[in-house]
């Protein structure tokens, strides 16, 4: 079958970045943020990784957003629910910030463009463990747009997180495809490439290759964006 559509991971594939970097700046910026309504910072970062951990776990009976606050919950009280929109400010303005240690690759945005003018539906298959304003922040640190993608996942519209394959089984259930007719790139072996296990192609970006447990990448298409141009091609 044909593709017809692409999903893009964001983190690491669309959005160059040093991970270690990324969360070392944000959760500098969140704690200091929250620090003032009581949340110590290191019990902090322990309960957003709780509530990240449970939205993985997630298997569809609520939204990710739900999950994640259940669980901070349990650990703060229903108390803590009325922080949320503080919570939800940090995500529109401070959290721009992080922008300074991520890197940028206009091929990213030339690629998307150029599945775009092919025919193709583009959707942003990032991991849903962030809000929109979170989302649509990194979006734009590549040169993009929300408009420029058919769906975008985020904690408040998904019900899964990769490396479930039910969560792209998801994705193509919003955009109204089935998984055969679909590309998925990635730059993470391990959250990425399980797509394939739906019967979707994938193609693993190397730029800012994430390979736990070292294993063979030949095992899957891989290389850079002139590499991916060049797959999606052969595939239309």
């Amino acid at each position: 079958m044909p593709v017809t559509t692409v999903l893009f991971d964001l983190d690491g594939t669309l959005l160059p970045m040093d991970y270690d970097l990324f969360l070392k700046s944000y959760f500098s910026r969140l704690t200091k943020t929250m620090a003032p309504l009581g949340y110590v910072p290191d019990d902090l970062v322990k309960a957003v990784w709780k509530g990240t951990h449970a939205m993985v776990k997630n298997t569809g009976e609520k939204t990710n957003e739900e999950v994640f606050w259940d669980a901070f919950v349990a650990i703060y009280g229903e108390g803590c629910r009325a922080h949320i929109p503080q919570f939800d400010a940090f995500y529109r303005t401070e959290f721009r910030k992080i922008r300074e240690v991520c890197g940028f690759n206009p091929a990213a945005a030339e690629t998307v463009r150029f599945c775009r003018d092919a025919g193709l539906t583009v959707a942003l298959a990032t991991n849903p463990i962030f809000p929109m304003a979170a989302t649509e922040n990194r979006i734009r640190w590549t040169g993009m747009e929300v408009s420029d993608f058919a769906w975008v996942t985020t904690y408040e519209n998904s019900r899964f997180c990769k490396p479930n394959p039910d969560y792209y089984r998801d994705v193509c259930r919003r955009i109204g495809k089935v998984p055969e007719e679909c590309l998925m790139v990635g730059n993470d072996t391990g959250d990425d490439m399980p797509a394939a296990e739906t019967g979707m192609r994938v193609f693993l970006l190397t730029d800012c290759l994430l390979n736990p447990g070292n294993g063979d990448i030949t095992q899957y298409p891989n290389g850079d964006f002139a590499a991916l141009r060049k797959f999606i091609e052969a595939c239309l």
